[in-house]
Formats: structure tokens, C-alpha cells, sequence
């Protein structure tokens, strides 16, 4: 087990490097990039919208609830909704659900290029492949993931704001004094942070699975799956990781 670890980070990280060489052809990959970012963004927009929707009233009501009688103010309501989604939900529920959507895409669509030969045929022509095949992918993804990101952090707040005063929780005007209430700019910074890492980790990995894939239908499969798996697994360990740097 520890071995087949070895094994896979060492062919990952020569990977990376075949990866980030220098372009052939820059016009080639310009397009290549402009449509991954059209797929990744506009692709996966509404799935992120309708997520953060529901986590930032479902965040509301909940804390509301934990409010209960207490002699916390209302306003903290939106306070509390406002932080925890810009620092933590926007970013990892958002690449978690990307992980599913974008990743597996990703790695079902490289492994069956590997699977028809494609990628061999044009190895044979003399055209990097790893570059031209990930690199758009990761550039794309790298500018429209934080992004959506910051899109789910927006509307996550909206959602808290849609669940809260027209049932009657709290005014508007309360609301939003919590939203403007003791904001820190750095919780921003974080946030863009995990979802620049986030993005970097779920496409470079559903890359790397698609890229090696051996055999048939049922090893792309299981590439796929474990492309989503180990994405999730990355992005958690990462956040874990970023919490403790960054809030030290």
C-alpha cells in the first residue's frame, strides 16, 4: 500500500513536470483554454448557484433556531452566515461538488482518448500530450473555480437573506447590519486562497487518473471514481491545512 503510494505521487509529480513544459503551439491551447473555462464555469453554474442557495438558508434557520430565546442579537444571524460561507462553505462545498462534476468529466474524457488511442497517435506525431490535453484544463480551471467561488459565497449570503426575513426571523435591516457588522477583508483572501488550491488539486488529480487508465470500460469507471474520491479526500486535507496557515 505504501509503495503503490510512493509509486503514484512519484509519477504525479514527473507528470506535473511533462504537464507545465513549455508550449508548442500557444494559439492552440488560447482556444483550448477558452473552452474548458466556458465547460467549467458556465457548465457547472447553475449546479453551484441552487447548492449555495440552500446552504446559506439552511445556515440561517439553523442558527436561528440555536438562537432560540437568548439575549444574542438577531443581527448575528447574518454575521455568522456571512463568515462561515466566505470562509468556509463557498469554497469546499463548491469544489466538492466540482470534484463530482467537473473531475469525473475530466477523467472519463482523457481515459477514453487513452483508452481509442488518441493520445498515442498524437504522441507518435511529436505533440506533448500531458501539456496540450492539462494544461488548458488546469489554467481554466485556476481562473473560473475561485470565480465560482466567490458567486457561491454571493449567493449563499442571499439565500440566508431569502430564509430569514420574508419568514419573519429577522428585518432586513437587521440582516444586513450582521453582514456589515465586524468584516474582516482577510476572510476574503482565504477564501480565494482555498479555492485557487482546491481548483489546482481536483483538476490536476481527475487528470492524472484519466491520463493513466488502463484497460476497458470498467477501469475508466473506476478511474472516474477514484478521481472524484481522491479529490475529495486532497480537498479536505488541504483544508484542514489552509485553516491552520492561514489563522495562525
Amino acid at each position: 500500500m505504501n509503495f503503490n503510494f510512493l509509486q503514484h505521487f512519484g509519477r504525479y509529480i514527473l507528470f506535473m513536470r511533462t504537464v507545465f513544459s513549455r508550449p508548442e503551439k500557444l494559439s492552440m491551447y488560447y482556444k483550448e483554454t477558452m473552452r474548458q473555462m466556458n465547460d467549467i464555469g458556465i457548465g457547472s453554474l447553475t449546479i453551484v448557484v441552487l447548492i449555495s442557495l440552500s446552504i446559506g438558508a439552511v445556515t440561517a434557520v439553523q442558527f436561528a433556531y440555536q438562537l432560540g430565546s437568548s439575549l444574542v442579537p438577531r443581527y448575528y444571524i447574518g454575521y455568522v452566515v456571512r463568515d462561515i460561507t466566505i470562509i468556509e462553505l463557498a469554497p469546499m462545498l463548491t469544489c466538492l461538488v466540482l470534484a463530482g462534476k467537473v473531475g469525473s468529466n475530466m477523467a472519463a474524457e482523457i481515459g477514453g482518448m487513452r483508452q481509442k488511442e488518441h493520445i498515442d497517435a498524437m504522441e507518435i506525431m511529436g505533440v506533448n500530450t500531458a501539456a496540450y490535453l492539462i494544461l488548458p484544463k488546469i489554467i481554466a480551471a485556476l481562473f473560473v473555480i475561485p470565480m465560482l467561488v466567490s458567486i457561491s459565497a454571493f449567493v449563499g449570503i442571499l439565500g440566508g437573506y431569502l430564509s430569514s426575513v420574508p419568514t419573519g426571523l429577522m428585518t432586513g435591516e437587521e440582516y444586513i447590519l450582521g453582514i456589515r457588522s465586524f468584516f474582516d477583508p482577510y476572510n476574503i483572501f482565504m477564501m480565494f486562497v482555498k479555492g485557487t488550491v482546491f481548483a489546482f488539486v481536483l483538476t490536476t488529480v481527475s487528470c492524472y487518473q484519466g491520463y493513466f487508465v488502463k484497460g476497458g470500460s470498467i477501469e475508466l469507471g473506476q478511474a472516474s471514481t477514484r478521481a472524484v474520491v481522491y479529490s475529495d479526500i486532497l480537498i479536505l486535507l488541504f483544508d484542514y491545512l489552509i485553516a491552520v496557515v492561514l489563522t495562525m
